[in-house]
């Protein structure tokens, strides 16, 4: 049976009317008649809930086809792994000239969409720089925009314009990149301003694009000065491609490491308030 607009579809021989489906859409919008059956009416998410729960593949939704997706089992990391990967990332602020290649960046960026959004609505934008030309383009016209800025008085008072007057100053005088790190990719995460939480939408997102692309070896640093330097030259984005009705969340630099960590810190235990 199928539905046309949210291409609803039970393979009758698989299915075996377990109700996990129907139990598990957050929308309500499932029912068992014996067979599932889906109101076209209702408010479905697309989250696509019935088509992972299904333990014989029987549902099908939005035209996917469930035989084409990973199965689970078996494939998750172990605690003791992601503990590692959590504890043992670092902020990386030296990176090698080699490039990570368009293939990796958007196998990367494919997982980093599959991050969680408000209401399901899969509107975050990734702007990314994949090319080293590319990225010292960016980085030469941000850096000559600045020390135009402090020439002309027009640093703000404040930490913004001492830690923006420090970096021009390093890159005048030594050549040293301390807003992109030498990095030879940025990622910057937007979303529409209304849809219903763009702004966390957009950090949850560059957090799991962080943590795939550590799994998978390379550095990443929140990139905090070139979010200041946005601050300063908001028409950027504008030269990035940001559509001017996006929020813009953060931004990352990432690529090859040139420097490699052996252990994890040891920090202060974590700050919890216990509700009683």
């Amino acid at each position: 049976m199928e539905k046309s607009m949210f291409k609803f579809q039970v393979d009758e021989e698989r299915c075996i009317e377990c109700g996990e489906c129907a139990a598990d859409c957050p929308a309500g919008v499932i029912t068992m008649d014996g067979k599932p059956r889906f109101n076209e009416e209702g408010g479905c998410f697309r989250c696509q809930h019935c088509l992972a729960v299904c333990p014989t593949g029987a549902v099908s939704i939005l035209g996917k086809n469930p035989d084409e997706s990973q199965a689970l089992a078996g494939t998750f990391p172990t605690a003791a792994q992601m503990t590692a990967l959590i504890k043992g990332r670092r902020s990386v602020r030296r990176y090698s000239d080699e490039k990570v290649a368009a293939s990796l960046i958007d196998e990367l960026l494919d997982v980093a969409g599959h991050a969680p959004t408000g209401v399901n609505a899969q509107n975050v934008l990734f702007t990314v720089v994949k090319e080293r030309a590319v990225m010292n383009a960016l980085r030469q016209e941000v850096m000559e925009r600045l020390a135009r800025l402090k020439e002309s008085g027009g640093l703000p008072d404040g930490f913004i314009g001492q830690y923006m007057g420090g970096a021009v100053k390093l890159w005048q005088e030594e050549g040293k990149d301390i807003i992109f790190r030498g990095a030879p990719h940025l990622l910057i995460t937007s979303a529409p301003k209304a849809s219903h939480c763009p702004a966390q939408d957009t950090l949850i997102a560059l957090t799991t694009f962080q943590m795939i692309a550590h799994a998978h070896s390379l550095g990443t640093v929140w990139d905090g000065l070139f979010m200041m330097a946005l601050s300063l030259c908001p028409d950027l984005t504008e030269r990035l491609g940001i559509p001017d009705e996006h929020l813009v969340g953060y931004a990352m630099a990432f690529g090859w490491p040139a420097v490699e960590y052996h252990r994890t810190v040891q920090r202060a235990p974590a700050q919890v308030n216990v509700v009683r």
